[in-house]
This record gives structure tokens, C-alpha cells and sequence, in this order.
């Protein structure tokens, strides 16, 4: 059998047509996600229902033909599988019960009384080992110990990681605790996923770019060393994609201080400014505004194009610069696919 296109680009194969899936691509863009997700009656119910989390996983695949399928679930289920109460507000997105005192963190559980609540979610990994087409690449994920930690200590999203800026700050051993905690249940995780059957696993640090200077290299780039070299040790030959969201010059080196295979990067960078400092180090990720995927039209052609030319000099992976948006255009994703495979 020929060798999946994405995990060419990871070992850092240079393709003419970059492979491509996109983040989020199973989603509330798709008419066929709300039936289902209404179907499972709430976020949460479909994460952790295998057949209906499977459906949706499949249903891009179907439509679009993305060389790679992404595990659906949530980065918040960590912390819900440690003992933190997780809702979600219609509208608002996630609310969680705090940590910011010690005796909540005694309160959690360790990273081996995880399992059973996320039992689940490898059951759908198992299920998409067997339902996916022989030449898509099953990808599973979790979050960053940092970005989890952030949601943990406030409660919720916040525009600055604030809250968890200031107990970094105002208790330190606290603070190492949780993010110790997160990434000890979060190699746990991956490596279950990995035993179920993804081909690929993506630790998303979503708000990696709010860590500045020395906290970004002890509280992002260490946290994602430690979780790799462990993956590595366990699974040599599974690749491991990072996404330092927003980390700007914290882009550069980031393979190396890691040890992950691919950098995956956000639109806040260039292409040509990303292919020279981040590319040159292996294979990376990215990096179309996800905007284009609701306006569409002759900039989103042009951008794909500019996007492709710039990176075709190294290992590429074609994906937004964040999620798409519940607003996207389900047509926008099928010209932007249509252009980036398009003879050149």
C-alpha cells in the first residue's frame, strides 16, 4: 500500500500537492454536524457517544475527501476525567469549577484514574481505525498542559489568561502542581489513543502566545518536551505535531527543543517568514486565515496559491491558522481543497 501523504510530509517528504485537513473540519459549518449533534442532544453527550463522535469525525472525510480525519472530542475533557466539574453555556462555551487553592487540587484525581471516564473516547478511536478509507490518516490530540491549565484556573475562556497568569505568579508550587498533573494525564491520554489506533497525535496550545520570554520556555515548550520524549519512548514511530498558537519568535526552534515532528502555525506569521525560520527545521503546518473560509472567493484562490508556493521548497501539511468558524461556508472548503489540488 502507498504511504499515506501525511505521514510523508511528517517524516519530511516535500510533495508537489500538499496534503490537507483543517482544524475543526468536523463542526458546526456542516449541515450534517447539527443533525447530529442534535441527534446526541448536547456537546458533551456527543463526545462521549462513540458511534454518533465517529459519525461526526466521518462526515468531512465524506464530503471532502481531507487526507486526514481528526478525533472529535474536546481538550476539556482532561480536566473533567480529573474530577473538575465541565458544562457548556449555549453561546458563552465552557464553564468549569476552579483551582486556585490547594485544597482543590487535593480534590483532583491522579493520571490513572483517568481512563475510565475517557474510555469512550478510545472506543471511538477504535471504531474510526476500522470505518476510516485506507488512505486517511487518523489523527487524535489533546491539549496543551498550559492552555488546559488556563480554563482550569478561571473557570473558563479568558481574553488574557489572566487568572492563570496570576497564580503563576502568586503561587508558584500551586501552579507546577496542576501543570505537572496535566501533563502526566495528557501522555497517559495520547499514549491510549495511540494504542486505539491514531496514526498521529497534536498537543494544541491555544494560548501559547500569552507566555512571554522564560515562561514560554519552562511552561510551553517544556510541557510539550516532556509529553514527546515519553510518546516517543513508548511509540518511536508515531509522529507528534505541535501548535505553539501565537508563540511568534517562540516558533523558532521549536522542533528542536520539543522533539516534535511538524510545527503546526497560526496566521499571524507569514508564510515566507515561517518557511525560513520554522520550515528549515522540518516539516510544519498551516497557515490560511480561517476567515477565507467565509468570505471565499478570488483572495481565498490567492492565498491558497501564495500559502503552497511559499512552503514548496520543504514538508508541508496545507491547514487553517486556527479553527473554522461555525459561520464558514461549507463551498469556501471545497474551492479552497479544489485550488490547493489544482495541476501546477
Amino acid at each position: 500500500m502507498t504511504e499515506k501523504t501525511i505521514l510523508k510530509a511528517l517524516k519530511g517528504d516535500v510533495q508537489k500537492t500538499p496534503p490537507i485537513w483543517m482544524m475543526r473540519q468536523a463542526g458546526r459549518y456542516l449541515p450534517e454536524y447539527r443533525a447530529t449533534r442534535s441527534q446526541a442532544g448536547d456537546f458533551l453527550s456527543l463526545c462521549y457517544n462513540p458511534e454518533l463522535a465517529t459519525e461526526v469525525t466521518l462526515q468531512p472525510i465524506r464530503r471532502y475527501g481531507f487526507d486526514a480525519a481528526i478525533l472529535f472530542a474536546d481538550i476539556l475533557l482532561i480536566p473533567q476525567a480529573l474530577g473538575a466539574d465541565l458544562w457548556f453555556v449555549t453561546g458563552e462555551g465552557p464553564r468549569l469549577s476552579t483551582i486556585t487553592t490547594n485544597d482543590d487540587f487535593a480534590k483532583l484525581k491522579t493520571k490513572d484514574d483517568t481512563h475510565e471516564t475517557l474510555a469512550p473516547i478510545y472506543e471511538t478511536v477504535a471504531r474510526l481505525t476500522e470505518s476510516l478509507p485506507r488512505e486517511t490518516t487518523l489523527i487524535g490530540f489533546a491539549g496543551a498542559p498550559w492552555t488546559v491549565a488556563t480554563y482550569m484556573i478561571a473557570g473558563r475562556g479568558t481574553p488574557d489568561q489572566g487568572p492563570a497568569h496570576l497564580l503563576r505568579e502568586t503561587n508558584t508550587p500551586l501552579f507546577e502542581k496542576l501543570l505537572h498533573l496535566i501533563t502526566l494525564s495528557t501522555i497517559e491520554y495520547l499514549d491510549m489513543q495511540i494504542r486505539a489506533g491514531a496514526e498521529v497525535v497534536k498537543i494544541f496550545d491555544s494560548w501559547a502566545g500569552s507566555l512571554k520570554g522564560e515562561a514560554f520556555e519552562k511552561y510551553a515548550v517544556k510541557p510539550a518536551q516532556v509529553i514527546t520524549k515519553e510518546l516517543k519512548a513508548r511509540h518511536p514511530h508515531i509522529p507528534i505535531i505541535g501548535f505553539p498558537r501565537e508563540a511568534k519568535e517562540g516558533y523558532i526552534g521549536f522542533h528542536e527543543k520539543t522533539g516534535v515532528d511538524c510545527v503546526a502555525l497560526d496566521n499571524s506569521i507569514s508564510p515566507e517568514w515561517a518557511a525560513k525560520h520554522v520550515q528549515k527545521d522540518g516539516c510544519v503546518q498551516g497557515n490560511l486565515k480561517s476567515s477565507h473560509m467565509v468570505t471565499g472567493g478570488q483572495a481565498l484562490i490567492d492565498d491558497v496559491r501564495h500559502i503552497r508556493q511559499s512552503f514548496s521548497q520543504g514538508a508541508h501539511i496545507f491547514n487553517l491558522g486556527h479553527g473554522i468558524t461555525p459561520d464558514a461556508d461549507p463551498e469556501n472548503v471545497a474551492l479552497m481543497i479544489e485550488t490547493l489540488r489544482e495541476n501546477i
